[in-house]
């Protein structure tokens, strides 16, 4: 591990705000952004002037939809904070920030502990690695319990946990925390809205409990480090400098999760996790070379993260601004991009330039002449670079690991009022679908109507709002409609020749091909089909076989019951034959498209309907009539367990057609007590009912 402390890239830690929704995540950054002299008044969230919550939607509902990015500096470090949102229907923001941060801070409610959506961002940040520290907010609040929230991440994130400090008190009396570490007692003026902060011995009342702690951390990680080891077994007194070095070096290397706890509604506690955010969460040189990989043969190249080197970077998002149109936000993980540079865009093999460069704070920008490896920013003037893409300075050939997003799972037909709407609802739909990779556009083929497709009832009521008023679009919105999709059960092989003259030119192909029903888990990842080539360059010669496997996947998005995407099929070309006079590409584009028709046609088709994970927390009165209530919605039961004194958590599998309505059924259910999230699980195949009654509809439609 690199910890070359002249080096400025051991200077800077981007870092992600993530959790569950309302458990403090905004209040947490802008008070990051007070303490460190960004901001001179605090804004709050429930007061709608939070500096991080900029969206007129933001502020009116008091939940974070787009991740806001932000710079500070604290003991000469530059933090980039990126704040993202807690409600599952934003997933993607979440998705690409964490792809590319090096850290994370995962905040808890004091009271709530692991709620649902906390363990998704959590998981999400296992899949790339991402070191993280534990924040254990809202100590003030009745009911908060910081040790049950140790416990709770134990049980269902990770056993790596461990307490670094402890609260003085709790609830109304939560007066401050001692530091397991140095082992002083910090105490936060509220005249001073906890800016001045002083140190004190440890309470008596309070000591036994804070040696006992401080016991447990240096056992946690003394396999770490053999000589903080030896001093643990012997007894001895562990100097701080040695615990620090042993805690970043434990977290950084994904062995460790060091918890903290305070209140940020009343400013306690902020200090010390900014200096965990410092001396625990890693550098850019700390996470090392990124791995990518070369584009023609997939042999992986590890990227060092020094300016010197050749650039390669990521765009992890797009933001249609009203005053300086696209703006492109990239991550640079090796060399250096300035202001004028042209770039290569590996995926569309476009070169393009970048006119500025702007650091982003939340929405206000400040021109900047250079971005370094390390260095997150937005660039603009790139009129085809979209999330996902890697650019490069066009001497090094690479791609980087792309973002996985879920699927839009409910659409909607939305329509303008007037003749004059037309051409702005499709400019803010072609913007919007720009900025969203879970917001989908697409015209049904039978009905003519515009579906816009998303995560869910929030994420499309938030995109219809933005239409309206962001864009000035008059429109009419259908009501929300399951997105459904299609699969086979059986194999079938048919035989498909194309034999046609057209414009006085022959055209000749003839492919032979097998379909069969494959189980997703036996999908490559993040693949929704596979294609295997069978056959030999005699048969079919090798530049016909691109246009072949283009055409099978073009197929594929047309299913042959309700023309829907057709997945978790594999498609074999097993056999075929060509003309060296008439053959070429459009034919056998042709008796390909053919072919996988037809053999769609003869596998039996079935509908697949999306299953959605839903998480109830409900008092125990209520618990029978909710579970009798999902049965009734061909829900199963997964998970019940004790969530706290009161409340049990009932987690389940429900068909998102039987959710519509479902605050409202819950409400009722609960007298208002109980709380829901919906995250999308998969697809899986109707049953024969449910498959009628979608045909019945859609073909109704139709005629």
């Amino acid at each position: 591990m690199n910890t070359d402390a002249d080096n400025p890239l051991s200077k800077i830690r981007n870092i992600g705000i993530m959790a569950h929704i309302d458990a403090g995540k905004t209040t947490t950054t802008e008070r990051i952004l007070f303490y460190t002299g960004f901001l001179h008044k605090m804004g709050e969230v429930h007061d709608g002037n939070a500096f991080t919550d900029w969206m007129e939607q933001e502020r009116e509902r008091g939940i974070t939809i787009t991740s806001a990015t932000v710079s500070c500096m604290w003991r000469d470090h530059q933090i980039n904070i990126i704040d993202t949102p807690g409600h599952v229907d934003f997933t993607a923001e979440v998705e690409r920030a964490i792809r590319v941060l090096d850290g994370a801070v995962g905040v808890f409610c004091a009271v709530a502990g692991v709620e649902p959506q906390s363990e998704t961002v959590w998981h999400q940040a296992d899949r790339y690695n991402v070191p993280r520290i534990a924040y254990v907010n809202k100590m003030d609040r009745i009911g908060a319990d910081y040790y049950r929230v140790i416990q709770m991440i134990h049980d269902r994130l990770t056993p790596r946990a461990c307490a670094i400090n402890i609260p003085i008190g709790k609830e109304d009396n939560f007066d401050g925390v001692i530091d397991l570490i140095t082992m002083q007692a910090w105490y936060f003026d509220p005249l001073t809205q906890g800016s001045n902060v002083h140190h004190m011995d440890i309470p008596e009342n309070y000591r036994d409990e804070a040696h006992q702690a401080r016991h447990e951390l240096l056992e946690f990680i003394a396999d770490y480090d053999d000589e903080l080891m030896m001093l643990v077994l012997e007894g001895e007194e562990v100097p701080s400098e040695l615990i620090y070095r042993t805690i970043r070096k434990a977290t950084v290397e994904h062995g460790f999760v060091p918890v903290l706890c305070g209140s940020s509604l009343k400013n306690k506690g902020l200090q010390l996790l900014l200096d965990a955010i410092i001396d625990f969460l890693p550098s850019p040189l700390d996470v090392g070379d990124t791995h990518a990989y070369r584009p023609e043969d997939h042999e992986a190249i590890y990227l060092p993260p020094d300016p010197d080197a050749p650039l390669v970077a990521m765009a992890f998002k797009v933001q249609v601004d009203k005053y300086v149109g696209r703006l492109i936000y990239i991550r640079v993980y090796s060399g250096t991009l300035k202001k004028g540079d042209s770039f290569f865009n590996v995926n569309n093999g476009k070169r393009e330039r970048v006119a500025r460069i702007l650091q982003m704070m939340s929405n206000k920008k400040h021109d900047k002449d250079v971005l370094h490896a390390g260095d997150i920013g937005a660039v603009v003037g790139p009129k085809f670079l979209v999330t996902g893409d890697t650019i490069t300075d066009g001497s090094i050939n690479v791609l980087l690991n792309k973002m996985h997003f879920p699927d839009a799972v409910i659409s909607i037909a939305i329509e303008p009022k007037t003749k004059a709407d037309q051409e702005n609802l499709n400019t803010a739909l072609s913007r919007l679908e720009e900025e969203d990779p879970t917001f989908r556009v697409h015209v049904d083929k039978d009905s003519g109507q515009t579906l816009i497709s998303g995560m869910g009832e929030l994420h499309l009521e938030i995109i219809v709002d933005r239409i309206k008023r962001e864009f000035g679009v008059h429109a009419n919105v259908g009501n929300p409609q399951v997105s459904y999709k299609e699969s086979i059960t059986k194999t079938t092989t048919v035989d498909e020749v194309f034999q046609r003259d057209m414009n006085g030119k022959g055209n000749y192909a003839h492919v032979k091909i097998r379909v069969s029903p494959i189980a997703q888990k036996d999908l490559p990842e993040e693949a929704k089909n596979v294609f295997i080539n069978l056959t030999s360059p005699e048969k079919i010669p090798t530049e016909y076989i691109r246009p072949i496997e283009e055409a099978v996947f073009n197929a594929l998005s047309d299913g042959p019951l309700i023309s829907s995407n057709v997945e978790r099929v594999k498609i074999e070309l097993i056999d075929g034959d060509y003309n060296p006079v008439d053959s070429n590409e459009l034919a056998f584009r042709i008796a390909t498209s053919m072919a996988v028709g037809r053999a769609l046609r003869e596998a039996k088709p079935v509908i697949m309907e999306p299953i959605m994970l839903l998480t109830v927390l409900a008092p125990d009165d209520f618990v029978g009539d909710i579970i009798s209530d999902i049965n009734a919605k061909r829900g199963r039961i997964e998970v019940m367990r004790k969530h706290n004194e009161y409340q049990q958590e009932v987690i389940a599998e429900v068909p998102l057609s039987e959710l519509f309505g479902y605050s409202t059924r819950i409400r009722s259910l609960s007298q208002g007590r109980a709380i829901y999230t919906l995250e999308f699980k998969k697809y899986e195949i109707a049953p024969a009912h449910v498959q009628s009654e979608v045909l019945r509809r859609i073909r109704g439609y139709a005629e």
